[in-house]
């Protein structure tokens, strides 16, 4: 357990090593930067010394390698440094988003896996008929584009119905009712294809774990079916689908940036969005960082749920 524990804790930092000097490096390569955003968001026109200056203030004009051991440092010291525009400190302007972003992803996490693990259970317990419907139902799911249905939904359930608000987000500290009621649309409109991913999985690993030799043993010995389902077959069937929630965590981190856009949602994602158009160095970096941790967080969990499911998975 020890070892694992070093395995993971050398492994995280390597990880977020690697991504904030790969977030420099592609930052610094794309055409651009912050100064001339800077100037440019002006009414009047700027010169060539007015933009050195400028790129000298922010510190930008230091080799990269430089502005990276800064940032290093300032991480070390538990900074984030600051907005290159606003001057608030990073780390509050992130915190600020951070809710609606995970929010938006664990909430859809939680309606995709009840959803999905309901389905597919059912499915490899009836087969047949139900299991082509699944196959049918995910090729639907998994081909209708997020923002698609997003437009859709707004469209039924908050213009002509007004069940919902069509955008906007209410932190939970400020209305829990308002909280959980912007959260709707967002949140089915990304679980309807991750409902379906996880159906099929939870379907596949079911249907392999029930043709297994200990469940007929269990069924030889008058088991109830709902008995052997919930507690022997799923629980050996979770492993594969655990491993698949936790690569759609990561994966919604990315993808709930759309999402985001659509029903104008403060998140980490477009935080990110804004920060790229403007060059904005250190919040960049934040994000970045911001999505490595949570990252790091989720292998974390998954491990440790493999340790839970499976003793075998614990000792070694």
């Amino acid at each position: 357990m020890i070892r694992a524990t070093m395995r993971w804790l050398v492994t995280s930092a390597l990880l977020l090593f690697a991504v904030t000097v790969l977030t420099f490096l592609l930052s610094d390569l794309a055409p651009g930067d912050a100064a001339k955003a800077m100037l440019s968001g002006g009414t009047t026109s700027y010169t060539s010394r007015q933009y050195q200056q400028v790129r000298h203030e922010l510190g930008i004009d230091r080799p990269l390698p430089v502005q990276y051991w800064h940032w290093l440092d300032r991480l070390l010291h538990g900074s984030l440094g600051t907005d290159l525009f606003s001057g608030q400190p990073i780390t509050d302007a992130l915190n600020q988003r951070l809710a609606a972003s995970l929010s938006i992803i664990v909430g859809t996490i939680l309606l995709s896996s009840l959803v999905g693990i309901g389905i597919g259970v059912f499915s490899a317990v009836r087969g047949g008929f139900m299991a082509r419907l699944l196959d049918g139902l995910s090729l639907i799911g998994l081909a209708a584009p997020n923002f698609w249905l997003a437009l859709v939904l707004v469209e039924l359930f908050a213009v002509q119905h007004r069940w919902f608000p069509a955008t906007g987000y209410v932190p939970f500290s400020v209305d829990p009712a308002q909280w959980l009621a912007s959260l709707v649309l967002p949140v089915v409109t990304l679980s309807f294809g991750a409902s379906a991913f996880i159906a099929r999985q939870t379907r596949d690993a079911m249907a392999d774990v029930l043709a297994r030799d200990f469940v007929t043993a269990l069924r030889a010995h008058g088991l109830p079916l709902r008995s052997i389902i919930f507690k022997h077959a799923l629980r050996n069937a979770a492993i594969p689908v655990v491993t698949l929630l936790g690569l759609m965590f990561v994966s919604l981190l990315g993808g709930a940036v759309i999402i985001e856009a659509v029903f104008a949602i403060p998140g980490l994602g477009q935080e990110a969005v804004t920060a790229s158009s403007t060059h904005n160095l250190p919040m960049i970096e934040g994000v970045a960082f911001y999505f490595t941790v949570v990252v790091v967080i989720v292998n974390l969990l998954v491990e440790l749920s493999y340790g839970w499911l499976n003793p075998k998975v614990r000792a070694t």
